[in-house]
């Protein structure tokens, strides 16, 4: 099969920041295409790096989290997740050396705080672009087994969460009604599924 180009990459040729500020890298650039023409306005953002987590306690039920999502105007159940810490106190930037934590450590740090749990029983499932036609930031995704609680939440101030324990068939029931509306979250319990 003969391939009509031998070079895919688009070459960027101009980048204009019209948001850069501790929150997010939002970018207008212009890109040469492997046929050799340009196109532009092309959008993209830089947000920082995340883990979710796949939480259950000791019982089997799985630590949930409902909060406000500003981006489809609605409260959502979900699990615990959050951002991996940076060194330069940024809330974005992609694969790099200026994260402060690991990502499991950062994992055990959000399911702490957001739920007052930890656990003993940690996997990594899989990292992975949280959207690679747009952002240039990962999702670690993993699985705590055995949970237990340790503490009250302790949530930063843009954080407003109640926690929730649903069953398994709980969780898939949201999934089939639309009502689970977070992609990341999805793939981690499908994933988690796997490594029983």
């Amino acid at each position: 099969m003969e391939n009509k180009y031998d070079k895919l990459e688009w070459e960027e040729i101009s980048t204009e920041h019209i948001v850069q500020d501790e929150w997010i890298d939002f970018r207008r650039s212009a890109f040469r295409f492997p046929d050799g023409s340009i196109f532009a306005p092309y959008y993209t953002y830089s947000r920082r790096n995340y883990v979710v987590i796949v939480a259950s306690d000791t019982e089997g039920n799985y630590l949930m989290v409902r909060q406000f999502r500003q981006g489809i105007r609605r409260v959502t159940i979900e699990f615990p997740a959050g951002g991996i810490e940076r060194k330069d106190g940024k809330q974005y930037g992609g694969e790099d050396d200026l994260s402060t934590e690991d990502a499991l450590e950062a994992a055990k740090r959000e399911l702490r705080e957001e739920t007052g749990y930890e656990s003993d029983e940690w996997s990594h499932l899989l990292t992975l672009p949280s959207n690679a036609t747009i952002a240039d930031n990962y999702a670690h995704l993993f699985v705590a087994r055995n949970c237990r609680k340790v503490s009250d939440q302790s949530l930063d101030e843009m954080e407003f969460l109640n926690v929730e324990k649903l069953t398994g068939d709980e969780i898939e029931e949201l999934i089939e009604k639309g009502d689970f509306p977070q992609a990341m979250h999805i793939t981690a319990w499908l994933l988690s599924l796997r490594k029983k």
